[in-house]
């Protein structure tokens, strides 16, 4: 299992996609399996651009064929009124986006959207509790699960700090965001990415120094989520609010 998602970074053909900027750029990946030590995707997150659309979730769901219920990736809304009361939802994942804000009793003063997915961690707590080796991290730092071992334990979907994992049924065997990694090794961007109408997600090399993502990184303060899990995420977000988590 794990040879063949390996495999997927054989012959590859070039693509386009758009930047976190809206500029039309190379999208780099590797053209052999040699070259998977050369790459350590990362993902960035500008909340100052997402619009709450939910077209991110759609195209998730539609890609990679999500059980209903569950999500790889959804969206957050965090509402502020006028007493100063956080008010946090994500209906359905945000896959129908946001119908109307939480109260009409109270005006809301400030609002914003976080998309959440997987932080595909350096030092992820999913793999180290799994007793069957069914949760692994790729030569190239994405975090994968092989579901001929995986035997539904629950374990990684309990350890896991930020809510990104699920139990599937069927067929009962864990499940969560890879990365599209059978795009990002046909030189395509990731399903959510794509979809994204304000460019506010990127995936990319964080090895190449010449990257977008790094060129983003360089010139952009970002944050993680939950730094002090010693996690070592790396699902980096410009503009996050203090009251995220």
């Amino acid at each position: 299992m794990r040879l063949a998602l390996y495999n997927a970074a054989g012959i590859c053909v070039g693509s386009m996609t758009l930047s976190a900027f809206g500029k039309l750029t190379e999208f780099d990946f590797p053209k052999d399996l040699k070259d998977l030590g050369k790459f350590d995707w990362g993902f960035v997150v500008d909340t100052t651009r997402c619009i709450g659309c939910g077209s991110c979730v759609r195209a998730c769901k539609a890609e990679n064929k999500v059980p209903d219920g569950y999500f790889r990736t959804w969206v957050e809304r965090y509402e502020f009124d006028a007493d100063e009361a956080v008010l946090v939802d994500s209906p359905k994942g945000a896959i129908e986006s946001f119908k109307e804000n939480h109260t009409k009793d109270k005006p809301i003063v400030k609002g914003f959207f976080v998309p959440k997915l997987c932080n595909h961690c350096r030092n992820s707590a999913c793999t180290q509790v799994c007793p069957v080796g069914a949760t692994f991290e790729s030569p190239d730092g994405v975090v994968l699960i092989d579901k001929t071992y995986c035997i539904g334990c629950g374990y990684c979907v309990q350890a896991c700090p930020y809510g990104c994992r699920y139990l599937a049924h069927p067929p009962g065997t864990a499940d969560k965001c890879t990365l599209c990694y059978h795009r990002i090794h046909r030189g395509l961007p990731t399903a959510c990415v794509g979809a994204c109408p304000r460019q506010a997600r990127i995936c990319g090399n964080l090895k190449d120094p010449k990257s977008e993502i790094r060129r983003i990184m360089n010139e952009r303060r970002y944050h993680v989520l939950k730094p002090d899990l010693g996690t070592n995420p790396k699902c980096f977000y410009i503009g996050l609010d203090q009251e995220v988590k």
